[in-house]
């Protein structure tokens, strides 16, 4: 039965790269990464052989920590656990619960990141090729923090799920929970400091060590120091983890597979809401459905949360910088490209668009007006801030001239985007941990061509912007508030008139592709 989920995901791999050549092309370009990734892991882990065993042994705990850590955080915030195998379709097949926890734990290693990390992994040992029986310690050290990083991450999907499950707390969770990766950077640095260089690593690695985070990779030190005792503790510390990981999971999954999760609660009326504020066009209505999404859709919690926490994260990684001036335009930027997935964010329930006499000039402009003025009013709260703290009032016009013409830009390209490609996404009200099968390539692939397109049209008035704020050129920055409107402008129009065209011929189509996610 392991052998056979194993198969059933290769061929559910297989099968979904057939569906289109975006897919294809997005997981080569995916493994070409990942394979520089590995590459450079093996050589830095070679190199470290001959570099001294406490230093060794302190960056390998603290790099490894980190890893299993990523493993067991990032779905919650980010992209999600691989869900092409969902246990709930194999309630009425009566699969052993053991084989089907195993058969799922290697089923998740098959894709970029489990490679990427498993062999990473199993390359430890060359760090310690010097002590045959500290490479033996590594090997199985590094089999332990493998099994850790895949079971953890489903236990911690598994048993949070309910909970951020129901829309309201999803919805703060979002909001929350992404604070932390935004502020990464600032994070990272003040750790960086505090530990005053790879010196300052000994510390927190000895900690590291005693957790199930860092316990796996310290078995190797722990021989090399000739510490059984530590080496047994450590060894215990390992396997337990991965015990009650699997535990954990076990339960979870009972109380998902006997008691899916539901919204509930009470369901009353409260007006149409945005439909009775916005006019009673064709336009209007899709402007108010798009304005209902960004008010109660998690899915665009982070392109809201960009702009007020951007600032600060510039502010604690360079205090006193000027780079804090790029805040605003940037927010604008990620606010517009937000509606590049509107379509895919619909679903099935983008039937409704098709079926109506909807042109699709109509559906990009209803669509693009809601972004648009959220992003309009972050962009200006967010350069009249960082100005003034800046205290550079000289680099107004050019930021403000900066940030529109990169919202308009956004805004167009997003347009045409959105109509061109469709990927599978967690819908609302499923689980959020959820990653559809799929969806990482074509995601990638799209997100990147029009991001490398999207920054070649406003290229002009970035330019003209940058050179006015180092220069201190008044004269420039009036340049580029005038050329940043007209320039998105005309891009946002553009957009919105191929991409209306597009969605007309498309959109069958589009639907048809999304009916097959489901």
């Amino acid at each position: 039965m392991v052998a056979h989920l194993v198969r059933l995901k290769l061929t559910l791999l297989r099968n979904g790269l057939r569906r289109s050549v975006w897919q294809v092309l997005g997981l080569v370009v995916a493994a070409l990464y990942g394979l520089s990734v590995l590459a450079g892991v093996v050589v830095g882990v070679v190199a470290l052989g001959v570099v001294d065993a406490p230093l060794r042994a302190d960056l390998l705990v603290v790099v490894g920590s980190l890893v299993v850590l990523g493993w067991w955080v990032v779905p919650l915030v980010a992209f999600g656990v691989d869900a092409t195998l969902d246990p709930r379709r194999f309630v009425t097949f009566g699969v052993p619960r053991r084989d089907l926890l195993v058969g799922l734990t290697l089923a998740g290693l098959i894709g970029i990141p489990g490679i990427v990390t498993t062999l990473g992994a199993l390359s430890t040992p060359l760090a310690w090729w010097r002590d045959p029986l500290a490479a033996l310690a590594a090997l199985v050290g590094a089999v332990l923090a493998v099994l850790a990083c895949t079971v953890g991450a489903r236990a911690t999907t598994t048993v949070l799920a309910p909970v951020l499950g129901r829309r309201r707390v999803r919805e703060v969770v979002a909001a929350v929970a992404v604070l932390p990766v935004v502020l990464l950077g600032p994070i990272m640095q003040g750790l960086t400091q505090a530990t005053s260089g790879v010196g300052g690593l000994g510390p927190v690695a000895r900690v590291l060590a005693w957790t199930p985070l860092g316990a796996p990779w310290a078995l190797a030190p722990a021989v090399v120091a000739a510490d059984w005792g530590g080496l047994a503790l450590r060894l215990a510390i390992a396997v337990a983890t991965v015990a009650l990981a699997l535990v954990a999971w076990s339960w979870a999954l009972d109380r998902t597979l006997t008691n899916p999760v539901s919204e509930g609660g009470d369901s009353r009326s409260r007006g149409l809401g945005w439909f009775a504020r916005l006019p009673a066009t064709r336009t209007g209505a899709v402007a108010a459905r798009a304005a209902t999404y960004w008010v109660r859709d998690p899915r665009y919690a982070v392109a809201v949360l960009v702009a007020p926490v951007l600032p600060l994260v510039l502010v604690a990684s360079s205090p006193g910088s000027q780079i804090v001036l790029i805040a605003g335009p940037v927010a604008a930027f990620t606010v517009g490209w937000s509606i590049s997935a509107d379509v895919a964010y619909d679903g099935t329930a983008f039937w409704s668009h098709v079926a109506s006499p909807l042109r699709g000039v109509a559906d990009r402009w209803g669509r693009v007006v809601v972004a648009g003025v959220i992003g309009l009013v972050m962009m200006v709260v967010v350069v009249l801030g960082t100005v003034w703290y800046a205290d550079r009032w000289d680099a107004l016009p050019a930021l403000l001239g900066a940030g529109l013409g990169l919202l308009l830009t956004a805004l167009g390209g997003a347009s045409v985007v959105s109509a061109m490609v469709v990927y599978p996404v967690q819908l609302p009200g499923e689980n959020p941990f959820g990653t559809k099968q799929g969806a990482s390539a074509a995601a990638f692939t799209s997100q990147f061509a029009g991001f490398t397109l999207v920054g070649l049209l406003a290229a002009p008035v970035a330019v003209l912007a940058l050179l006015s704020v180092v220069q201190q050129s008044a004269v420039l920055g009036w340049v580029a508030l005038v050329v940043g409107p007209v320039l998105g402008a005309a891009v946002l129009v553009g957009g919105v008139r191929w991409g209306g065209s597009l969605l007309e011929r498309r959109g069958p189509e589009l639907l048809q592709r999304m009916r097959s996610f489901t």
